[in-house]
């Protein structure tokens, strides 16, 4: 009952709230954005979610478009602003998804929507993270974020995809807050974002 009915409505009331509240915020970041980074200020990006169906992930621009000699985007620490940083950090480039929320391309808890050209990669196991939506926050972020490896993040989203229950999402939301507040997790030990999922 809660994983096929109760999480959407509950997801669609959070969203909706979260986008009304935060409207201010939007406003905001977007005019800093724009000044900071330029057009556009939000970024999208093609990502697979519930059952592999692609759809268009929604975030506040946190890089630069700079590029090399040959026309290539520079590496993401090049291209990573301290504007961006902040954002990042304070996890408010990802308020953008409460819309993807709302249209009921991801949920407020999930695993992580990761891109498309990671798809062909996975195991069969790996591979089961799309049996339900993609999330804001999932159990793989409460646990390190981009500071475990692939294999970690991986098997904590079997896992939640197993073990789905309202009280498991209540638990990670609140750790997602604590996590946020506490700036953990954000980067890799090697790298600005994480490193790429080579399967």
């Amino acid at each position: 009952m809660y994983r096929k009915y109760i999480k959407r409505l509950l997801d669609i009331v959070i969203s909706l709230c979260g986008i009304i509240v935060l409207s201010p915020v939007y406003l905001i970041l977007a005019a800093l954005v724009r000044k900071k980074l330029g057009t556009p200020v939000i970024f999208k990006q093609e990502r697979p979610g519930k059952n592999e169906k692609i759809f268009q992930l929604y975030k506040f621009r946190s890089m630069t478009d700079a590029r090399d000699s040959d026309g290539n985007l520079l590496p993401d620490e090049e291209r990573l602003t301290p504007f961006g940083k902040k954002l990042r950090g304070t996890s408010l480039d990802e308020l953008p998804e409460l819309f993807n929320i709302l249209k009921g391309d991801m949920s407020v808890v999930g695993p992580r929507p990761l891109l498309v050209r990671y798809l062909p990669r996975y195991s069969a196991t790996q591979r089961r993270r799309h049996d339900v939506r993609p999330g804001l926050t999932g159990l793989a972020q409460v646990n390190g974020r981009n500071a475990i490896t692939w294999e970690q993040k991986f098997a904590y989203d079997v896992e939640y995809v197993d073990h789905l229950t309202f009280a498991m999402d209540v638990g990670i939301f609140f750790r997602t807050v604590r996590a946020v507040l506490k700036h953990e997790g954000i980067n890799s030990e090697t790298s600005a974002t994480m490193e790429e999922f080579m399967g």
